[in-house]
């Protein structure tokens, strides 16, 4: 392994590979509303089969958690709604199906405005994520819709699928709404025709090195805290967080009138395979006029993703130390920021001290996830 500027990693005597993920940049087109979706279902069984009835049942029972893994339980929901792998992890909370990681890096890529991807065991659920993937009802109604008109030569990918048959289907699928009942399918500034004609470009054409980027895992950042945070307004700050790794952005909440604010919120950034630091930007947000910087700082993931590499599947080891990020006079580290397993996580503790303002520190907890796990 090559050695790292600035950083000691303990090496282990193997190194594990691994699965990289080729996942399609993909254009912004509308995806359909969750009650658009449940509207048409509604109307497509008798009454008695609505899935307003199912999510009744599935709402009495007193845990969100519960609510959600029950719903996992439903035979269609045992395998991936894009590709059919068994004992999906992943889901998209807005469309309301249960997907396998392979697929969970294509929905990523469509952005939060088509998939918003979450983790059934690893991600905390707002009580109306939840009551949306109930009202859908499960993978098979879900499909009912969004796979009604597949064209003849196009065929649904397998679990073993080539990344670029899954990329091109699950694209085909959500984003540009080949498969659904022409009635349906919402239109934007784009013509239908105009849409189909990319499909069929996407589907046939496409060479299989274009428009792809390789991801091989999941960065899990939880912005903890600011401190002694510049004050930008008359005698405080409106501060908010924005992440930054290639084309990816992630922001938190505005926190008003706080230099120590607390937010405890996980964003998640899809890592490929050619990254580089995340950027953090701490801005203060403004009503009438443009939002004023409240300072900057890069976050180093070598370190980590380096050494969770090197010691392989986490879950089976027991809590160590890995590796570390040395703090120097070129980063904005604070302290050593050491990487860690915790109960089967690979868990970095960072704290930095914002660059190019008067003052303030952020607290920050990252965890990886390999693409393979």
């Amino acid at each position: 392994m090559k050695a790292l500027n600035n950083t000691s990693i303990y090496t282990a005597p193997f190194v594990t590979q691994l699965v990289t993920e080729h996942v399609l940049l993909t254009s912004l087109l509308p995806s359909i509303p969750t009650q658009t979706l449940t509207d048409t279902l509604n109307s497509q069984y008798p009454s008695g089969k609505r899935m307003s009835h199912h999510s009744s049942a599935l709402g009495k029972t007193p845990s969100g958690n519960r609510r959600l893994k029950d719903l996992l339980q439903q035979r269609d929901n045992r395998t991936c709604a894009d590709c059919g792998a068994p004992d999906p992890k992943w889901a998209s909370a807005n469309i309301g199906v249960f997907i396998c990681l392979k697929c969970c890096g294509v929905h990523r890529s469509l952005g939060v405005h088509i998939s918003k991807v979450l983790s059934v065991t690893l991600d905390s659920w707002s009580d109306a994520e939840i009551d949306a993937m109930i009202e859908v009802g499960g993978n098979a109604s879900a499909n009912s819709i969004y796979e009604a008109y597949i064209p003849q030569g196009i065929s649904k990918p397998r679990p073993d699928a080539s990344q670029e048959h899954r990329s091109n289907f699950i694209r085909s699928k959500y984003e540009l709404q080949d498969f659904l009942k022409p009635s349906l399918r919402i239109s934007s500034s784009n013509s239908s025709s105009l849409k189909s004609s990319l499909s069929r470009k996407i589907m046939d054409n496409v060479p299989s090195n274009k428009g792809m980027v390789e991801f091989i895992g999941v960065l899990k950042i939880t912005v903890i805290r600011g401190k002694n945070l510049a004050v930008r307004d008359m005698l405080s700050s409106d501060p908010y967080v924005v992440l930054t790794l290639g084309q990816q952005k992630a922001q938190t909440t505005v926190r008003n009138s706080n230099l120590n604010p607390v937010w405890n919120e996980e964003l998640m950034l899809s890592v490929p395979q050619n990254y580089g630091p995340v950027k953090l930007q701490v801005f203060d947000h403004d009503t009438f006029s443009a939002d004023d910087i409240m300072g900057e700082a890069e976050i180093y993931i070598m370190p980590l993703i380096t050494s969770a590499m090197a010691f392989g599947d986490a879950g089976i080891l027991e809590n160590m130390q890995i590796g570390k990020w040395l703090k120097s006079h070129d980063n904005a580290l604070l302290e050593d920021s050491i990487v860690n397993i915790i109960d089967g996580k690979v868990i970095q503790e960072v704290k930095l001290k914002l660059q190019n303002v008067e003052s303030g520190e952020m607290d920050l907890r990252i965890e990886w996830t390999p693409l393979d796990q």
